[in-house]
């Protein structure tokens, strides 16, 4: 919201405040300012002019000569090269010596006439001249014609403003306005606020309002009010240039004495309102309702709209012709034609409103405040206001009464508040006094409820407002933060931690970035094709496609995280960036209905990805190409280090999407069997061909497992004071047999004794029959307090090897 101190100073003396000092006061009082905007952009000297005579340059086709009064005693002739400069305008002039932002006006001869100044345009005086006219930004601004000969066109333009620009949080929709900012002002300055009653400077006339139309609402659950007046005999043209310049210095175009009224209006009270062309109307009559299933709506900015259900809309007799809380239609647009106007003012549900505005991408500055909750209390004297205004300066006659529909009446809050609370909870010692005080300014109706206890009236326009720590909030900020005397913190305190999950997850990040990866984050949003590239994490399940997706490249939420990987190892590829060691950890989504009723499922996973070298090529080592067991090192890293390591086996199964051949699930070993918690590998050749990507490698595995299954706290183990013993084995197996499950079945008999075990070659083929293999394996002994000794470790090998033979049919190779 753009707050201009010169209009705000209407209501609230600022002497003596400059907008600086002003801007560090309401921000040191919850609301932040963002900036102070000065208008005048170092301009001077530049006055209001009337061209008298233009004639062509006789040398030059797109110059003029002009004649100009610009009040200071004799004419001054100026050659201007403007398109739209004409005889009897009244224009801004620059005299000799004026100063506009990077330039200084001197006497010039252009092509040999004398020039005594320069008549400006918009841009040339530092405003913002999109705002204006498309005919006026070209060219010169020309001034409205009852515009004062020799004034500053600081004064005409209202340029000595300064602008204040509040970043409101959604629960201060009250200072949406320049009243509800006014209110502000004067409760952190602790000055009068001077209101007038809109009320007061209307004039009814002509027939009843009531005689010329109606209102219903259909369902006063969205539409708690709604009330319109009847003004006819309007005509419409540009608006006064004061209200023009409060219009320009809020961001707001202005466009006729209607529809500027009604914006004034809007930023003056937060109420939006709107004016329908009453001649338009069909039936004399004007209801609040639902749409109906497939009806269309023309809006102002001249798209036709498809409507649902859920969109309250206005209707006459013919359909819709408005967006409640949005955007009018265009069938009712006030245009030059207008004669007869309905103006409406209403409150309607916010959170309709937000739907709406949302379904169909339409936000606007009406929007924009009934999505925050509108002042309920505002709808009549803001509809008063503007019928006055429109009265004055578009010649209407304000039929009499106000015709309207639902409830008028709004009760206030009443809050009390413990004054003991209070002071406990601010650490001061505020007295029913001072509390009483600070109330007062915020112009809070008090009283005393009981002994210490303040009985608070909080007016309609701080919906903000609902429990006493919200009062409590009111006094701190009011009282002044500065001044809150340093306390030591009472009550029960719990020192902050990190959950077992957390915990893991900092400890992982910092392992994997530590062992040269780089952590990414990828997008929650996925093409609905890179859902299906990768299914083993989501088997049998379903993706989550969203209700309003950005695009369809992002319209469904991911079920794997290595679409996303791959998208970023292209990036890099493509800029020449092909060694890359990449992780990231996050989640990923999926249901098993088709229409969602209930929360997506949503599990953690790991995604690493690996592609080009090893290490860099030296002048005397080859650069060699990362392969699988890069990454399963460094998958095994991470298992290790949650103490995981007996309890890992990898199965090769070529899962969906990678190379059959150079790839493998992963699984976890549970008391109850095994469960598969992630893949590791090579990509499919086709998929990286059709990627255009290098051979590259990737892993996903299911972080909740992990979690679960890891030690709480790491183990450290005292250095090994004691020789082991090393026995080698050769066995011969099946080939579809995992050399992972014989490692499992090793650990499990070869007890405490049995420190280490670990594959060292695997043949097949040659004189080696068919369907079997060869395993060797190398298997570490030692006791951590003494020295074994044979025997006692051939009956512990000698029980490993049974019982790769029992469950395998192993036989050892001689």
């Amino acid at each position: 919201m753009k707050v201009s101190t010169a209009w705000l100073s209407d209501y609230i003396s600022l002497d003596g405040v400059t907008a600086d000092e002003l801007a560090d006061k309401i921000t040191t009082a919850g609301i932040e300012i963002d900036g102070v905007e000065r208008r005048n952009k170092g301009i001077s000297g530049i006055v209001t002019g009337y061209v008298k005579s233009k004639e062509k340059h006789p040398d030059a086709d797109k110059l003029n000569i002009c004649i100009v009064d610009a009040g200071q005693g004799e004419d001054l002739q100026i050659v201007c090269g403007a398109k739209n400069v004409a005889a009897g305008q009244k224009v801004p002039v620059a005299l000799v010596g004026a100063k506009l932002p990077g330039l200084e006006i001197k006497k010039a001869k252009l092509r040999g006439v004398l020039s005594q100044g320069m008549i400006c345009s918009a841009k040339e005086l530092g405003l913002n001249d999109k705002l204006l006219p498309k005919e006026l930004q070209e060219g010169i601004l020309v001034l409205p014609g009852n515009t004062e000969v020799g004034q500053d066109i600081l004064k005409v333009l209202g340029l000595n403003d300064e602008i204040l620009d509040f970043d409101l949080t959604p629960n201060r929709s009250d200072c949406l306005s320049m009243i509800g900012a006014a209110y502000e002002v004067s409760a952190i300055l602790g000055r009068e606020l001077q209101l007038a009653d809109p009320a007061a400077e209307l004039v009814e006339a002509g027939g009843r309002a009531s005689d010329s139309i109606t209102v219903n609402i259909e369902n006063e659950e969205y539409c708690s009010h709604y009330a319109v007046r009847y003004i006819a005999g309007v005509k419409t043209a540009p608006s006064p240039l004061w209200i023009q310049n409060r219009l320009m210095a809020a961001g707001v175009r202005p466009i006729n004495n209607i529809v500027d009224i009604t914006n004034y209006v809007m930023l003056e009270y937060g109420q939006p309102l709107h004016a329908f062309d009453g001649g338009q109307l069909e039936g004399g009559t004007i209801g609040v309702r639902f749409a109906r299933e497939g009806e269309l709506l023309t809006t102002l900015d001249g798209q036709e709209r498809k409507l649902e259900p859920q969109m309250l809309v206005i209707a006459d007799g013919s359909g819709a012709i408005g967006l409640a809380g949005v955007m009018g239609g265009l069938s009712t647009e006030v245009t030059a034609n207008t004669v007869n106007i309905v103006l409406e003012s209403a409150k309607f549900d916010g959170g309709t409103v937000r739907k709406t505005s949302r379904q169909l991408g339409l936000r606007s500055e009406a929007s924009q405040r009934f999505e925050k909750e509108v002042d309920p209390s505002a709808v009549i004297p803001a509809l008063n206001r503007a019928a006055a205004l429109i009265a004055r300066y578009a010649g209407g006659s304000v039929h009499e009464g106000i015709v309207q529909a639902g409830s008028a009446s709004v009760g206030e809050k009443v809050l009390t508040l413990s004054l003991e609370k209070l002071n406990q909870f601010l650490g001061t010692e505020l007295s029913l006094l001072e509390v009483k005080t600070l109330f007062g300014r915020l112009h809070f109706k008090c009283g005393d409820a009981a002994q210490g206890i303040v009985e608070v009236q909080v007016p309609t326009r701080r919906g903000d407002i609902s429990y006493d720590v919200d009062l409590i909030e009111e006094i701190a900020r009011l009282y002044g933060y500065d001044n809150i005397p340093t306390t030591l913190i009472e009550g029960i305190t719990t020192p902050g931690a990190l959950t077992r999950q957390q915990f893991l997850r900092r400890e992982l990040r910092s392992l994997l970035s530590l062992g040269g990866y780089q952590e990414v984050m990828g997008y929650s949003f996925i093409q609905p094709e890179q859902s299906k590239l990768f299914p083993a994490l989501s088997e049998g399940k379903l993706s989550v496609k969203l209700a309003m997706p950005m695009s369809e490249e992002r319209s469904v939420l991911r079920t794997s995280l290595l679409p996303q990987l791959l998208d970023i190892a292209l990036y890099n590829t493509n800029r020449r960036q092909g060694d890359l060691a990449l992780f990231e950890i996050g989640n990923v989504f999926f249901t098993d209905e088709e229409v969602l009723t209930r929360q997506p499922n949503e599990l953690p996973v790991l995604g690493l990805l690996l592609s080009g070298t090893r290490a860099a090529k030296q002048w005397n080592v080859a650069a060699e190409p990362v392969d699988f067991f890069d990454l399963k090192g460094a998958l095994e890293t991470v298992i290790a280090h949650l103490g995981l390591t007996d309890r890992i086996i990898y199965e090769g199964d070529a899962p969906e999407g990678y190379h059959p051949g150079r790839s493998a699930s992963v699984y976890l070993l549970q008391a109850e069997g095994r469960d598969k918690i992630g893949t590791i590998g090579q990509l499919h050749p086709e998929l990286q061909r059709q990627m255009d990507l290098e051979d590259t490698y990737v892993s996903e595995v299911l972080l909740q497992p992990l979690y679960d299954a890891a030690r709480a706290q790491l183990q450290y183990s005292e250095l090994h004071r004691f020789p082991g013993m090393e026995r080698d084995i050769a066995v011969v197996v099946d080939a579809e047999v995992p050399a992972g499950h014989l490692m499992a079945s090793i650990r499990e008999h070869g007890g405490t004794l049995l420190q280490n075990v670990q594959v060292f070659d695997v043949y097949t083929g040659g004189k080696m029959e068919a369907g079997k293999k060869s395993v060797a394996l190398s298997l570490l002994y030692r006791h951590t307090e003494r020295t074994l000794t044979d025997e006692e470790v051939v009956e512990v090998h000698d029980r490993v090897v049974s019982a790769l033979e029992q469950t395998f049919g192993a036989e050892l190779r001689k």
